[in-house]
């Protein structure tokens, strides 16, 4: 149902009225919480946003912000239910994500390296450099304390995420490139991610390689497979043989990670092999009857899973920020304003570096915007989830926290601008 475009002008007013009431108790004139107007001038905003054009693509990142606010003034809800810590959910949500990227993926989205191999080499290149340098070159500068330090070389270390393809999309760049990309780096995160943060954040805090990248492989690695697997099957128009052999490649990497596993731990034989058997379970027998199900039975639309796997992805990049935010909240008070801007350089720096070495290197601008979007864009979530299993989600993690909802920001307002920016290769685009 059509909802009345005066709704939205109302949600607008309502929202300004909090923000009023919001600066009048801050000033002192109330003894009322003030939390509770910041955070209904968020959510107000965010619903009117929807109804207006040109701030429709910022309502979700304003979500961000109400839930952050929420977490800061009340972070005793966001930390357990019961006896339950609720922390424990970011691996989960990150792996829903994770699978989310794959099952709107397929294999010819891989093939990009053969077709555009000087993009993907240059784009790699920079991704796995400028943002680490810079990273730890802003957390010495800086002079953060070390964890804090380990969480921004941290972000800069980890690949682009599902984020830069949409922008990619909104500036009217390369989406083909974007999205190889960011399916060749996040598939190499497992090997250069703990190197990277061993070569350059091990300054700060110890980096046990071996554990980060079965981590990785854990958290990003095995639930794209999943993903893969039920694309290949509910919707790939390929034949029994090659998906059987899909599968097959799957099962072996699934046994190569718990081979990995069994080597650098000192988990027993039994407990190796149980674990063996979940993944088995989880990523590759349950996607393939899912996949199987969905073909046959439910027979929805791919647009009507990829609109629910998407609204999932955000929601579960909403719960992990809040989570952080929660768990973090005294050091955020400390040095969150230096953070932020820390954060907001690091991003920054990103974009201009990674277009403008590309634009002298003689890649053409739509590739050129493509590069730098991946380029500044990090896969925050990846940065959570890896702070977590560290066991500092409220320090490492709170670079990925504030790094995160900002880039949506940039990414969108840099994309939006260059979208109203054509160049001679877009002459006769539609729009």
């Amino acid at each position: 149902m059509k909802i009345h475009s005066n709704v939205y002008k109302y949600l607008l007013v309502l929202a300004l009225l909090s923000l009023a009431v919001f600066i009048v108790i801050r000033s002192g004139y109330s003894h009322l919480s003030d939390g509770v107007f910041l955070t209904l001038f968020f959510v107000a905003l965010a619903l009117a946003f929807k109804g207006f054009e040109k701030f429709k693509s910022f309502s979700y990142t304003v979500w961000i912000f109400a839930a952050v606010t929420v977490s800061m003034y009340y972070p005793q809800y966001f930390l357990k239910a019961g006896d339950f810590e609720l922390k424990r959910l970011i691996v989960p949500l990150l792996q829903i994500i994770m699978f989310g990227m794959g099952s709107q993926m397929s294999l010819k989205d891989f093939t990009g390296v053969i077709k555009m191999p000087k993009g993907v080499f240059i784009g790699l290149a920079l991704q796995f450099s400028i943002m680490p340098v810079i990273g730890v070159t802003i957390a010495t500068t800086f002079g953060f304390p070390p964890e804090i330090a380990a969480g921004i070389v941290l972000v800069g270390s980890s690949p682009s995420g599902l984020a830069s393809n949409v922008m990619s999309f909104l500036a009217r760049a390369n989406l083909a490139l974007s999205v190889t990309l960011t399916a060749i780096a996040t598939l190499l995160a497992p090997l250069i991610t703990p190197m990277l943060m061993q070569l350059l954040g091990g300054q700060f805090i110890p980096v046990d390689f071996w554990k980060m990248m079965i981590g990785i492989i854990e958290m990003v690695i095995l639930p794209i497979i999943a993903g893969l697997t039920f694309n290949a099957i509910a919707y790939g128009k390929v034949s029994n043989k090659k998906i059987i052999m899909q599968v097959a490649a799957y099962i072996f990497i699934v046994i190569f990670k718990n081979g990995i596993l069994f080597m650098t731990t000192d988990t027993g034989t039994g407990n190796t092999l149980m674990e063996l058997g979940k993944n088995l379970f989880w990523f590759v027998a349950l996607p393939v009857v899912g996949g199987y199900l969905f073909k046959y039975y439910i027979r929805s639309s791919k647009e009507a899973l990829d609109h629910t796997m998407a609204f999932l992805s955000m929601l579960g990049i909403a719960v992990i920020i809040t989570i952080i935010t929660a768990a973090g909240r005294d050091s955020l008070l400390e040095i969150g304003f230096l953070l932020i801007f820390a954060c907001l350089l690091h991003n920054s720096l990103g974009y201009l570096l990674g277009y403008w070495i590309c634009r002298l290197l003689g890649m053409d601008e739509r590739s050129s915007r493509t590069i730098a979007l991946e380029v500044g864009m990090q896969n925050a979530g990846l940065a959570s989830g890896i702070a977590l299993q560290m066991g500092k989600v409220a320090t490492v993690g709170l670079a990925p926290a504030v790094f995160g909802p900002m880039m949506n920001i940039t990414g969108s307002s840099l994309a939006i601008w260059w979208r109203g920016k054509k160049t001679d290769e877009m002459t006769g685009e539609s729009e």
